[in-house]
Formats: C-alpha cells, structure tokens, sequence
C-alpha cells in the first residue's frame, strides 16, 4: 500500500492544514507534471506521469478528513476497518430526519415533474422554494456538527502527535469513530444537495 502521507512528505497524523498541504502537493506536483517534459524519453514521460497521478492520488486521499482517517487507518492496522452499517445513537434521530426529509422532497419532486400547468407550476415552484431552505436549514445543522467534529479532529491530533507508537493503538478505536462520522456526515450532505440542486431547476 502506497503511503500517501510520506509521498507528500507529511508526518502520519489525524490532521493536516489544508491550505499547507495544497502547497505542498502543488510544488511537488509542478516538478512530475508530464507537460514539464516534452522532449524526454517515452519511459522518463511514462515515469513522470505515474508520480503525477501518485501525487495526485495521495493529495485527494489526504486532504478530506474521511479519507486521511481511513488512509491512516489501514496504514496502523494493515487492513481497512471493518464496514458497519449501525447509525450510532446519538445520531439515529439526525438520521431520521435527513431520511424522513429527502423522501418528502423525492415525492414533491416526483409531483413537481407530472405538472403541466403553468400555474400548478408556478405554485409548485414557490412551495419548491420552501423544500430548498428546509434542505439548507438542516445541511447548516449538518455542517455545525461537522465542525465540532472537527474540533474532536484536532484533539485527537494533538494526543496523537504527543503519544508513543503504544499510546496511539490506544487512540485507534476513536480515529475509527472519527472516520465513521465524518462518512455519516458526507453522505447526508450529498443526499441533501442532490435534492436542492434537483429542486432548483
């Protein structure tokens, strides 16, 4: 398994600076950009390509946190975490809601698509407006909580970074916590915005 972490020369660790690690990539990236070496050789081209796309790989794989804690992760354990399906309590009503939601809005969405009036349009456009701040009202409450889970991020870094290799097996359990939420939270996200991109058309 290639190291994304090492190939962009970063320490291995819950949290990285956004912002640094763009930088990073992009210097390293404009060195093995193939377009760089119009002249060389097929196989110095085929090289140059094979780390541009490693780079890029491992900037994509570690500048969302989902993914940096899932890379870290099977880079610890040496194998992914196992899949689990169960919403945790704390978020089983959240859960809910966002389901309950997105449903309300695929039947709206279904009504809006059979009308043929233009002023049953006109009216369903306007109730379509009320269903696009409902959405956004709970994407912010989505993404409230996914920024305190990004301070939990950030903690956890920082007794990560302090702890010997022993104490951070320790820490596993809560990356693995941290990687799983921040799914839940991707995933309703997307859900939400491919119905509020649907809604506004």
């Amino acid at each position: 398994m290639t190291d994304h972490f090492a190939l962009l020369n970063e320490p291995r660790r819950p949290w990285l600076d956004a912002d640094l690690l763009k930088q990073k990539f992009l210097a390293l990236s404009a060195n093995a950009h193939p377009d760089r070496i119009h002249s060389a050789s097929e196989s110095d081209k085929a090289a140059a390509t094979k780390k541009f796309t490693e780079l890029n790989a491992a900037y994509n794989g570690l500048a969302e946190p989902k993914l940096r804690l899932l890379h870290l992760l099977e880079l610890e354990l040496g194998a992914k975490p196992k899949d689990t399906q169960q919403i945790p309590t704390a978020l089983a009503d959240l859960f809910a809601e966002v389901a309950n939601s997105c449903r309300s809005a695929d039947g709206f969405l279904v009504e809006k698509s059979k009308a043929t009036s233009p002023l049953v349009q006109v009216q369903l456009f306007e109730r379509g407006q009320d269903w696009v701040e409902k959405l956004n009202g709970l994407q912010r409450k989505l993404n409230d909580l996914r920024e305190k889970l990004m301070g939990e991020l950030k903690s956890l870094d920082t007794q990560w970074v302090s702890a010997d290799a022993g104490s951070r097996r320790e820490l596993l359990p809560k990356l693995d916590e941290l990687y799983r939420l921040f799914g839940y939270f991707n995933r309703w996200n997307s859900q939400i915005l491919e119905r509020v991109v649907q809604l506004s058309f």
